[in-house]
């Protein structure tokens, strides 16, 4: 489907314009937006490692887009998503911009970033986009967020046992978790089978690909079948020091 390694603007708009994703001049023009302000504010207050163009146009950008690739589900109404640690805004932005419709809700816990995120909402010019400050164990037991949303989904935050915790709370039964993962997506869904069978969830699909630079990936579907257990996610820090 894809080829070559580089990524600039244009080759970006091509390569998802063959994956059937066409983006508007209106969508570039935000995507350049983003690439600026993340730049910028980069140069304060690190956000991410990755800053050149066609780094930034592949492994955030593109990368974030693979899950309209591989998940048509998304494209289907107004759903709603949740990008719990959401750091810079990847995936949610870019799926965001893509996707006008797509009701979304970013968290993270530090407030720097957050504030980057509503910043970045704002000058983007995005609707629909709810941009929350503290750690997806506290919100996960609040009552507007618990089991509301029809994706939930996270980005380089904790292997897969454990982010099954941070996010299957917030699905609603019969919504989906998204997983993205690299080259250790499949043995980390292997572990965390068990935490996704005691938190409601039920592995629905996995494909296997890799970005235009040969970077391998795998995105899993994670249906969510039955109401996650009260007592989940437990207190913060728990999950990751006893992982399920």
């Amino acid at each position: 489907m894809f080829w070559g390694t580089i990524l600039n603007p244009e080759s970006f708009k091509n390569q998802l314009a063959m994956a059937g994703v066409h983006l508007s001049d209106d969508q570039m023009a935000q995507f350049a937006t983003y690439f600026d302000e993340l730049v910028t504010v980069n140069e304060s207050f690190n956000l991410t490692a990755i800053t050149e163009q066609d780094e930034v146009y592949l492994k955030h950008f593109f990368d974030s887009l693979t899950l309209v690739l591989n998940v048509p589900d998304l494209l289907e109404g107004s759903a709603s998503l949740i990008d719990v640690g959401s750091g810079a805004g990847f995936p949610a932005l870019p799926l965001k911009i893509a996707l006008p419709n797509l009701k979304i809700t970013m968290v993270d816990s530090l407030n720097k970033r957050v504030n980057f995120l509503k910043n970045t909402v704002k000058k983007l010019g995005l609707n629909d986009v709810q941009v929350l400050h503290g750690r997806a164990e506290d919100l996960g037991h609040d009552s507007k967020l618990r089991e509301s949303f029809d994706f939930a989904t996270a980005r380089a935050v904790a292997r897969t046992q454990v982010l099954a915790e941070y996010t299957l709370p917030f699905v609603k039964v019969g919504g989906e978790f998204l997983v993205m993962k690299g080259s250790a997506g499949q043995e980390e869904m292997n572990a965390g089978k068990k935490a996704l069978a005691t938190l409601g969830g039920e592995l629905l699909s996995e494909k296997t690909f890799e970005l235009p630079n040969g970077d391998p990936r795998v995105i899993q579907v994670v249906k969510k079948v039955a109401k996650t257990p009260k007592k989940y996610p437990r207190q913060a820090g728990t999950p990751t020091k006893k992982p399920l």
